[in-house]
C-alpha cells in the first residue's frame, strides 16, 4: 500500500506586537482625565463679592435719579447708562478676581466652570436686551410710561434673576440664593401694580447684590 505523507501547514510569521505604552505616556493620560474630571465638577468660585457690592452702589445711586427725571426717554437714559457702567464694572472686577489666581504671569484662560457659569448667564441677558428693543422705541416722544417705568424693572429683574440662578447651579451656593431673589422681586413689581419700578430695582441691583456681595467678599476671597 502506498503511504500518504500529511504535507505540514504552511507556518505564517509571528505578528509584531504594538509595543504597550510607555508607563509615563499613561500616567500622563489619567492625570489629564482626573484634572479634565474635577474641573469639570468644580464650581465657579471667582464670583467678584467686593464687585457686586460696586455695581450695587451704582444702582443705588441710578434709582432716585431716575425717579427725578422728567420723561420717560430720560429715564430709559439713565437706566442705560447704568447698565453700561455696571456691566463694564462687574466684567473688571470678575477678570481681576480671576487673574489673581494665575500664577505669575501665566495666561489668562477661562477653565470650565467659568465656560459652564458664562454660558448659563449671558443668554438671558441677550434675551433682555432684545425684548427691551421690541417693547419700546427710545425715540418716540408718546412711549407708555407704564409700560416702560413698572412693566420693564420687572422684565429686568426676572431675566437677570434668570441669569443669575442658571449660571449659579455651576456656582457657589449664594449666586443662585442671590438669583431666588431677584426672580421673586421681578415677579412683585410685575404683578403688584402699587409697585415703584425705581424702588424694586434699587432693592435688587442696589440692596440684593450689595448683601450677597459682602457675603461672597468674605468668604470666597474678594
Amino acid at each position: 500500500m502506498p503511504i500518504l505523507f500529511a504535507m505540514p501547514a504552511p507556518v505564517s510569521p509571528p505578528r509584531p506586537r504594538t509595543p504597550p505604552p510607555a508607563l509615563h505616556d499613561r500616567a500622563l493620560q489619567d492625570l489629564s482625565f482626573i484634572r479634565r474630571t474635577m474641573e469639570g465638577a468644580a464650581a465657579f468660585t471667582d464670583v467678584p463679592g467686593w464687585g457686586l457690592v460696586g455695581v450695587g452702589a451704582i444702582a443705588l445711586v441710578a434709582a432716585p435719579l431716575a425717579a427725578v427725571q422728567p420723561t420717560v426717554q430720560r429715564w430709559l437714559a439713565v437706566w442705560f447708562a447704568t447698565a453700561a457702567i455696571a456691566a463694564v464694572a462687574g466684567s473688571w472686577a470678575m477678570w481681576q478676581k480671576m487673574r489673581r489666581r494665575v500664577a505669575g504671569n501665566g495666561p489668562l484662560t477661562l477653565s470650565l466652570p467659568a465656560r459652564k457659569f458664562l454660558l448659563g448667564f449671558w443668554p438671558a441677558m441677550l434675551a433682555g436686551a432684545v425684548l427691551t428693543v421690541a417693547l419700546i422705541d427710545p425715540f418716540t416722544a408718546g412711549m407708555n410710561e407704564v409700560l416702560v417705568t413698572r412693566t420693564l424693572p420687572g422684565l429686568w429683574l426676572l431675566l437677570y434673576g434668570v441669569g443669575v440662578t442658571t449660571a449659579g447651579a455651576h456656582s457657589i451656593r449664594a449666586v443662585p440664593l442671590m438669583g431666588a431673589g431677584f426672580l421673586a422681586l421681578g415677579v412683585a413689581a410685575l404683578f403688584f401694580p402699587q409697585a415703584n419700578g425705581n424702588v424694586m430695582m434699587a432693592l435688587g441691583f442696589g440692596a440684593l447684590q450689595i448683601g450677597f456681595g459682602v457675603r461672597i467678599a468674605r468668604r470666597y476671597g474678594g
